[in-house]
């Protein structure tokens, strides 16, 4: 059976492994590439929406990256057990209008032994913020491993 690794029992560096991938996949904003990190069953929780399984969640993908654009992502590990990582984030964009958000959240994953997601429950908050206060600068894709992270921005 295929297997992503890392996979569980997690310990600080697999976790924190766990987060940077997460991080680094849906920076690419490849709707394709990030559903294969999840069990074909998979079940979410993302604001009021509850999509199951891995075709549901790319159509959520979809759409999300459709109305938030030049999203860049920082994700940072904030706790972890055998197999369930919690992880606190920020992510800027802006609407078609040109209106900069950065949304706050937290996610709660379970993985399954071969180390895909099952489940995934996300609570997200959007603030509007000015061009200017923007924090996240890098080109789009994967943060640069010389950016600073969220502790690091007072984030």
């Amino acid at each position: 059976m295929e297997t992503r690794p890392p996979v569980p029992p997690f310990n600080q560096a697999s976790a924190r492994q766990k987060v940077r991938m997460a991080e680094d996949a849906w920076n690419t904003r490849d709707p394709d590439r990030v559903v294969l990190v999840y069990t074909q069953d998979t079940r979410w929780r993302n604001r009021a929406e509850f999509p199951c399984g891995r075709e549901a969640v790319r159509e959520f993908l979809v759409r999300k990256w459709a109305k938030e654009l030049d999203y860049r992502l920082i994700k940072e590990l904030w706790a972890f057990t055998e197999n369930r990582i919690a992880v606190r984030f920020a992510y800027e964009w802006h609407d078609d209008s040109g209106q900069w958000f950065r949304s706050y959240g937290n996610e709660n994953w379970e993985f399954n032994e071969q180390g895909f997601m099952q489940r995934r429950f996300a609570s997200i908050n959007d603030l509007p913020i000015a061009a200017t206060d923007r924090a996240f600068h890098w080109p789009l894709g994967r943060r640069p491993d010389d950016h600073a992270g969220l502790s690091d921005l007072g984030l």
